[in-house]
């Protein structure tokens, strides 16, 4: 899988954690070993303005996705090689990560851990507009963030 961060956002971010994170999650949930993502990290002016033209709400927010394709992205390694797998692109804005962190009682890091999944999520059309619907996208959310946790303290013990 190929992962590409950037960060514009003024903020230090542990990079090499929300691509171990995304890589996680995409394997975790079977996406096409060939499938491409992009995370980019940005400030809360750059994230208001984003907010505002694609959300229609003001001011800036945690996390958005934003999709390319609709593509079967569940096909084996074995598989025929698609002809493109881009996922799309999910953008967080460390600042309101931090301050959600802080409110949350955990650490920046794993504030921005559980946003790169939920945005993750939402590439791969999981939403959270319908209590049902919310209810299978957390509930995921959890597993999958506690599945990392215990897969990075287990390579820590080695």
């Amino acid at each position: 899988m190929s992962i590409e961060i950037v960060n514009e956002s003024g903020v230090a971010a542990d990079g090499p954690a929300i691509v171990d994170i995304a890589r996680h999650v995409l394997r975790e949930v079977g996406v096409h070993p060939l499938a491409e993502l992009s995370v980019l990290l940005v400030d809360e002016n750059h994230m208001s303005g984003l907010h505002e033209r694609w959300m229609g709400e003001p001011g800036p927010t945690d996390v958005l996705a934003f999709p390319m394709d609709d593509l079967d992205l569940t096909r084996g390694p074995s598989d025929p090689e698609p002809s493109d797998l881009l996922l799309g692109d999910v953008v967080l804005c460390p600042s309101v990560a931090a301050a959600q962190a802080v409110t949350a009682g955990h650490s920046t890091d794993d504030e921005l851990a559980l946003l790169t999944t939920h945005g993750i999520l939402h590439l791969l059309g999981y939403d959270h507009g319908e209590a049902g619907e919310e209810r299978e996208m957390f509930a995921l959310q959890d597993k999958l963030l506690t599945s990392w946790r215990e897969t990075r303290s287990a390579e820590r013990l080695l």
